[in-house]
């Protein structure tokens, strides 16, 4: 027996639940195979609507305040026409009776009438004034300055928000620009510290050179006074220090200026004392095979004073003048200093170099600081190449080594 199939009841139909108009709502998009969901919260959606709102209300309100404002100027200048029309006609009248008055005595004097029609000029004066009565007491015709001060109304207040924005914009760049001018101000006195400080390092520098040289001077009874010398120059002057708040409104600016080019003007000063002031070695690649003082003599084998140190290397070395200075002697010494230079540096310092194997120099010539003035030798009485090289200071010679070993930069 054949079975019957079963009958399929369908299911009944299911309700969702209805949602509320705000309730979360999701957005689903693919990019790249992938599918996206944005989400959107029922607080999202409530602030959307506010701000669509009352986009729409203010854009409805304009364009009612725009319209508005437009029929109210074309209202007003309808009125100021009218008014000027009223002033012409109004002068029009003044001129017809001044000439109907002045046609009036005219006839008078003429005619010597007093049976003239008088009357008739009478009643266009009464006219007249009634409608310059009827025209002056209508404030609204009369008054143009304040009907032109309503119809710019509009203008002017869109002039004054105009300005406003434009003020509130520059007070905001105000301000931008008064947090630079402190980053500016703070960057300067930045700079003018790290300025300050390098003059004053190589301030101490030279001053600390100028103790070393002192050392051996003090022990021959002599100092040198850097700033009593006669390198500086007579007459008036002295540092340039701008005045306080000639240029500058900013004390803390200003003083740090004047300190600065003090420190400046006296780093310059110093340096070109100390550039006439035998510094520094006057070979470069040497080392010393006889020292300053009491020594063996190295013919005799006896003790003898010996007046400047002795600089050995090999012949040909370039010696160089370590002052600025003059040349006062360059000759063969017969006495034992073979090829000699001797150089006058002002302010009491004289150098001497023996033994030279050639000299560069004559007598005479000016040299600057490291001009080379020959070579290491070994001529007059020496025993192999070496410099013999003495400092004096005020006519009495001194150990030259403080001063080889003394650096002003």
């Amino acid at each position: 027996m054949r079975k019957m199939p079963k009958k399929i009841i369908p299911e009944p139909m299911r309700y969702s639940e209805k949602k509320p108009f705000f309730s979360n709502k999701e957005i689903i998009f693919r990019s790249n195979g992938r599918a996206h969901v944005w989400n959107i919260s029922s607080k999202l959606q409530v602030i959307a609507l506010f701000l669509v709102l009352a986009v729409a209300v203010w854009s409805g309100y304009s364009y009612h305040m725009y319209n508005r404002s437009g029929r109210i100027i074309n209202r007003k200048n309808n009125e100021l026409t009218a008014t000027r029309d009223a002033y012409m006609d109004l002068m029009g009248d003044f001129v017809t009776l001044q000439s109907n008055i002045a046609q009036m005595i005219q006839n008078i004097d003429d005619a010597n009438d007093s049976n003239l029609d008088v009357e008739q000029y009478k009643q266009q004066a009464t006219l007249v004034e009634e409608k310059v009565k009827q025209i002056t007491s209508n404030s609204k015709l009369i008054n143009t300055e304040k009907l032109e001060e309503k119809t710019n109304l509009n203008e002017v207040s869109l002039q004054r928000d105009i300005a406003v924005s434009e003020r509130n914009e520059l007070r905001k760049k105000l301000v931008e620009l008064q947090a630079m001018v402190e980053d500016m101000r703070a960057a300067e006195m930045d700079v003018l510290d790290k300025v300050s400080q390098i003059a004053e390092n190589e301030m101490n520098k030279i001053k600390k050179a100028i103790s070393t040289i002192n050392v051996p001077l003090k022990k021959r009874g002599l100092y040198f006074n850097a700033s009593a010398n006669n390198k500086k120059q007579n007459g008036s002057g002295g540092p340039y220090i701008p005045e306080k708040n000639q240029f500058l409104k900013d004390k803390k600016v200003s003083d740090k200026i004047s300190k600065l080019y003090k420190t400046v003007d006296d780093v310059a000063y110093y340096r070109e004392v100390m550039s006439y002031v035998p510094i520094g070695k006057p070979v470069w690649s040497m080392w010393v095979s006889s020292a300053y003082g009491s020594r063996n003599d190295p013919l005799k084998k006896k003790k003898a004073y010996h007046k400047g140190v002795d600089l050995a290397g090999r012949t040909g070395n370039k010696v160089s003048v370590m002052a600025k200075g003059k040349v006062i002697r360059s000759e063969y010494n017969p006495g034992g200093y073979g090829n000699f230079v001797e150089i006058d540096h002002g302010n009491g310092f004289v150098t001497k170099y023996a033994h030279l194997n050639k000299s560069y120099v004559k007598k005479g010539q000016y040299l600057e600081v490291g001009e080379a003035i020959g070579e290491m030798g070994s001529t007059g009485r020496s025993t192999g190449p070496h410099l013999h090289y003495e400092i004096l200071y005020q006519g009495k010679d001194v150990d030259p080594m403080p001063f080889i070993k003394a650096k002003a930069s």
